[in-house]
């Protein structure tokens, strides 16, 4: 078990209010503490107006606890949740440019779906591959189809979802 001030990787999902300037004020919460963001993602949700922010940060289980705290202080802020290893699901998207000539164009496409990666163009010098699937993965196909030689890459940040019937949604109210 990690000591109380060991940094580990942890996913913090936000609901909040789809608002101006709510990204500014969450981002700014985590720069004024000086915790180091390592992704952070926005997209809306199956509820209009509503936002769901998935936090990725490095820090130590008392600053996720005070990072918690300080969110819910936000009153854009609908509903925080740490998001646990085993009960949550969590995937990133990385598009790769990699050389590929007539010559090694099949190995590369081969390496790809291997991966479950899906070619998206095709170019006469390169091919652009789209891959999901967590860090590890993600890594994992890098390492493989670094050999190729990587023209270009940009990563997301995670987007998570607990397991299971356990929902964020926030509750129905009356009126």
């Amino acid at each position: 078990m990690a000591s109380a001030d060991e940094q580990t990787r942890n996913i913090i999902s936000v609901l909040v209010q789809d608002v101006d300037g709510i990204i500014t004020r969450v981002t700014a919460l985590f720069t004024r503490r000086g915790y180091n963001l390592v992704s952070l993602v926005s997209a809306k949700t199956e509820t209009e107006g509503i936002n769901r922010l998935t936090v990725v940060v490095d820090a130590s289980e008392y600053a996720i606890e005070q990072i918690t705290k300080q969110l819910n202080k936000l009153i854009q802020v609908i509903k925080v949740l740490r998001l646990e290893d085993d009960t949550t699901i969590a995937r990133s998207l990385m598009l790769v440019k990699v050389n590929a000539t007539n010559q090694n164009r099949p190995q590369v496409v081969e390496t790809a779906n291997i991966f479950r990666a899906r070619v998206v163009d095709v170019a006469p010098e390169s091919v652009v591959i789209e891959v999901t699937g967590t860090p590890e993965k993600l890594q994992a196909f890098l390492d493989v189809i670094e050999t190729f030689g990587v023209r270009e890459l940009i990563r997301s940040g995670q987007v998570a979802l607990t397991r299971g019937s356990k929902t964020m949604a926030p509750s129905k109210k009356n009126g």
